[in-house]
C-alpha cells in the first residue's frame, strides 16, 4: 500500500519532460504512473517507478532536482461510488490529502493518495 514517489521539478521550458522520459527509457526505467502541474515558474512531474532508488540516481546525474516522498497506492474497484467510500473513511477520521491521481483499467481503478498523515491512512485503511 505504501510506495515511493519522485517528485521532479522542470523547468518549464519545451522537452523537459521528454529529458526524464528519455533519460529513465535508456536505464530501463518504466514509468508505471505520473502526475503533472504546473506553475508559472515551474512545472512539478510525480512518478511512481520500480526502481526508485536507480531513478533518483541517474536523473539527479543528469541535474534534475528530485524529492522522494511516501505515497499510498490503492487499488479499487472501477465502480461508481467507490472512490468516495476510500475518501469518507479518510475524512472521518480527519486525514487530510495532500494531493492525489489515479487511473483506471478495466474493472479496477489505481489510486495514488498523498495523505498528511500516512501511517494513520494506512491504519484507517487496512
Amino acid at each position: 500500500m505504501i510506495t515511493r514517489q519522485l517528485s521532479i521539478f522542470l523547468e518549464n521550458k519545451t522537452g523537459r519532460i521528454n529529458e526524464v522520459a528519455r533519460i529513465l527509457g535508456e536505464n530501463g526505467i518504466n514509468m508505471q504512473a505520473f502526475s503533472m502541474a504546473e506553475t508559472a515558474d515551474f512545472g512539478l512531474l510525480r512518478l511512481i517507478v520500480p526502481d526508485v532508488d536507480k531513478a533518483v540516481e541517474v536523473l539527479r546525474n543528469e541535474s534534475f532536482a528530485v524529492m522522494v516522498t511516501d505515497v499510498l497506492c490503492l487499488k479499487c474497484s472501477n465502480t461508481p461510488g467507490s472512490l468516495s467510500s476510500v475518501l469518507e473513511t479518510l475524512a472521518a477520521n480527519n486525514i487530510f490529502i495532500e494531493y492525489m491521481y489515479a487511473f483506471s483499467d478495466g474493472e479496477s481503478a489505481n489510486v495514488v493518495i498523498r495523505p498528511d498523515d500516512v501511517q494513520a491512512a494506512v491504519k484507517v485503511l487496512s
